[in-house]
């Protein structure tokens, strides 16, 4: 790497890493947690808005800027206390002049297209409430994407030529088949000539000198995606599937992402200005392979980020996590701290993987000629053995029975248990002397579209008027009998999974649409509750993809989502009784989630820790920064409430099990159980989820590395993880194995157990990374 200047914010971060060593092709700067990546990037910004008040500036949307955002607010709002200037003398800046933000001229970096600017969901509505308004900006002096006044052909709104916002870019290259083709034909090429002159407007404001951005799972900057030209400019242009899928949130799905085009400048844009600062900031271990691939390939457009290798000024702002992939962090792993077993599982098993290579078959020369295995204390014949005994002591454990256990499974959202641990949990079933328990901790109404909530009223209401539904004739039923029998309405339900009826299986979910309904609008009637679910059906049809729905229709998702789960564990003849739903109340579907409060969020799961008592607690695990922030919040209402439990009875012997999903994965090696799966659990996992979890089979909130079901990428999941574990013990272990759980294994699942200690020293671990405890006071 050549030699960098780094200001004086950054050499401070530096100083406070303790890293000296960088050998990325860009360089680097490495923060302990998320909101300390939010106070470097806040710092950097104000640092260099002083030094320039009148510059072009580009700040990112999205989850990621949350602390950037936050801190940059507390900081010039606080500018001359004594808390704000000591934070100043840390970092080596106590000379800083405030800067005047109204100064600055603001470019948008991207937006969906076609898009309503009122929309909540619109970039451009977030840099004006978060930039322009928050910060202060000037208007006047700002470049926006706003689709209302890029002009198209004859005049027309976007809303006339493009109805269902859906844009045919080959349009640019074949003749137009109809008048309308030829109307969109000719606005295409009204917004190429849009975008070409918003290019012109950057570079006559001489370029963007401060660019703050993400980087995408396909690690795309701005919507320049995997593929893009270094040398492109602003454009209207497609994105692939890694890009739509994270989007769908956004968008309320991937049926409406996948067909909604973007406007984004470009990699040239970017790098337009020689001296420009030009920032990627991530945080998260699920970030921590693009961020590789983008500091240690060379310039290509395969990844796009990489052409920051133009800039001398250019940095990435990473948490540890996101930089755990990088070759000198794992060169730091290895060498600093104590040795211990788990480094030398790890450098054991990744190496049979380098060299695609049986454990049985690694040499000694081979551990020697590794970098890090040749690190291992003692290092002899005996090192591959020692892990090999290791990890199947893990698989054992993995198979030992849990009998006469009360058992409170926990997941963040529906559908989360199933995907982390399933096969677990079917045998803890299997076994009558187990108390069993499932607790989702928040409604989940975010994971249920518009249009599979309006789909599913439509049905509901035609079997009403054509007296399907006989239950509301009942003459108690809307006073009290609704909340009765709903562990029949399952139970019947599963009955046409067995007989394969289609239309039963409907109408059992539309029986529990009205008797969630009458709970939640307090119906008298079945008049009142016909003209209910019509206005939420007209209401609905109002609604863009992707608006905030009003509470009453969030709960109504939401108990469709709990009722999907019901379904699952009916399967094993779990009751209703069993399968809790707590409804968190941080959960809102806000932007920037709020953080658990001990009243409203941790003392519910207290009270049913003190009911149930459980001997095993699962939850889900994942690392600071990956996975969904409701994973880490969840987690950090459960860890309040073990602790306060700790506090008034003896927890010595209960035992935590952790788990991950889809979002995320344990090494091995930081696995302490290794759960076989059998083809009949992997047979059942596809079959229930897409019998049980109906608002979920056409995967509208996909993960970026599948396009499909998560069922589907769990299966992939567990398949893999038994190779990886196969390449160490060899196949013959499997299927010569005395044990037919064993023989039978296909797939394998990793749990981490904890005690209570353990446990609540992970979570304040990841809140410290996720939240900063103590920060800026």
């Amino acid at each position: 790497m050549k030699q960098t200047h780094f200001t004086e914010v950054e050499q401070a971060f530096i100083r406070a890493s303790g890293i000296e060593k960088i050998s990325t092709r860009t360089p680097y700067l490495i923060t302990h947690d998320f909101p300390k990546l939010g106070i470097l990037t806040s710092l950097r910004f104000l640092e260099w808005a002083s030094e320039n008040p009148e510059g072009v500036i580009s700040l990112p949307t999205g989850k990621t800027p949350e602390y950037f955002i936050k801190y940059t607010h507390h900081i010039l709002e606080n500018w001359h206390t004594d808390k704000i200037r000591r934070l100043f003398a840390e970092y080596g800046i106590s000379n800083l002049r405030k800067p005047d933000l109204r100064g600055l001229q603001f470019v948008q970096i991207d937006e969906f297209y076609p898009i309503s600017p009122l929309q909540h969901n619109s970039f451009y509505n977030y840099v004006n409430h978060f930039y322009i308004k928050g910060f202060g900006l000037d208007p006047e002096k700002a470049l926006l994407i706003n689709s209302d006044e890029i002009p198209l052909s004859q005049g027309k709104h976007y809303s006339e030529v493009f109805p269902d916002s859906t844009i045919d870019l080959s349009l640019r290259y074949r003749e137009a088949k109809s008048v309308q083709e030829e109307i969109q034909k000719a606005s295409i090429f009204c917004i190429d000539n849009w975008c070409s002159d918003y290019e012109k407007k950057i570079r006559d404001k001489g370029g963007i000198g401060f660019f703050l951005g993400g980087i995408g799972p396909d690690g795309h900057i701005a919507f320049n995606t995997r593929g893009s030209d270094l040398y492109s400019t602003t454009r209207l242009t497609q994105t692939n599937f890694e890009t739509q899928a994270v989007a769908a949130g956004d968008l309320g799905g991937i049926e409406v992402s996948r067909h909604r085009l973007v406007i984004t400048i470009g990699l040239e844009t970017i790098t337009y200005k020689p001296d420009a600062v030009a920032i990627i900031f991530a945080a998260g271990e699920a970030k921590a392979d693009v961020v590789k691939a983008a500091l240690e390939n060379e310039m290509n457009s395969v990844y796009p980020a990489t052409v920051l290798q133009r800039l001398p000024n250019a940095r990435f702002y990473l948490t540890e996590g996101a930089a755990a992939q990088l070759s000198d962090s794992i060169e730091r792993y290895y060498t600093q701290g104590k040795w211990n077993h788990v480094k030398t599982e790890k450098a054991v098993i990744n190496l049979c993987q380098k060299l695609n290579k049986y454990g049985h078959h690694l040499t000694l020369d081979d551990l020697k000629a590794d970098p890090w295995c040749s690190l291992i204390p003692n290092l002899n014949e005996n090192t591959v053995t020692s892990v090999v005994e290791s990890i199947k002591n893990k698989l054992y454990r993995g198979m030992q029975r849990d009998e006469n256990q009360v058992i409170y499974h926990t997941g963040p959202h529906h559908d989360d248990i199933m995907l982390g641990i399933m096969p677990y949990t079917i045998r803890q079933l299997r076994h009558a002397s187990n108390d069993i328990h499932f607790a989702v901790m928040t409604s989940g109404f975010t994971a249920v579209t518009n249009h599979f909530l309006l789909d599913a009223l439509h049905d509901t209401l035609r079997f009403l008027q054509n007296g399907e539904i006989q239950m509301v004739n009942y003459p108690d039923f809307f006073e009290k009998g609704y909340a009765y029998k709903w562990d029949k309405d399952v139970y019947h339900f599963l009955n046409n999974v067995a007989s394969g009826n289609d239309y039963g299986k409907r109408r059992g979910l539309c029986h529990r649409i009205v008797r969630a309904s009458v709970e939640i609008w307090k119906i008298k009637d079945i008049g009142q509750l016909i003209e209910t679910l019509t206005n939420t059906t007209d209401l609905l049809r109002q609604s863009y993809d992707g608006s905030k729905n009003p509470p009453d229709i969030q709960t109504l998702k939401g108990m469709l989502r709990e009722f999907e789960e019901e379904l699952v564990w009916a399967y094993y003849g779990v009751q209703v009784k069993n399968v809790h739903h707590l409804r968190l109340g941080f959960y809102k579907g806000e932007i920037f989630t709020e953080n658990p409060e001990k009243d409203r969020d941790m003392l519910p799961i207290l009270a049913q820790l003190r009911q149930l008592n459980p001997t095993i607690i699962s939850l889900a695990l994942d690392p600071e920064g990956s996975g969904p922030d409701t994973h880490y919040k969840v987690l950090q209402a459960i860890a309040g409430a073990v602790q306060e439990w700790s506090k008034e009875a003896d927890l010595s012997k209960l035992r935590i099990l952790g788990y991950r999903n889809v979002w995320y994965r344990f090494h091995p090696a930081d696995a302490d159980l290794i759960v076989p799966v059998s083809l009949n659990s992997l047979a059942v996992l596809e079959k229930s989820f897409a019998e049980s979890y109906l608002s979920q089979v056409n995967a509208s909130f996909p993960s970026f590395e599948y396009d499909g079901a998560f069922s589907e990428l769990t299966r992939m999941t567990w398949v893999k993880q038994l190779k990886q574990i196969q390449l160490l013990l060899g196949k013959n272990f499997f299927y010569e194995n005395p044990s037919p759980l064993v023989r039978a294994s296909h797939g394998l699942v990793y749990i981490k157990e904890m005690n209570v200690n353990e446990f609540v020293e992970i979570a304040d671990e990841l809140r410290k990374r996720s939240e900063g405890v103590g920060d800026l006071g």
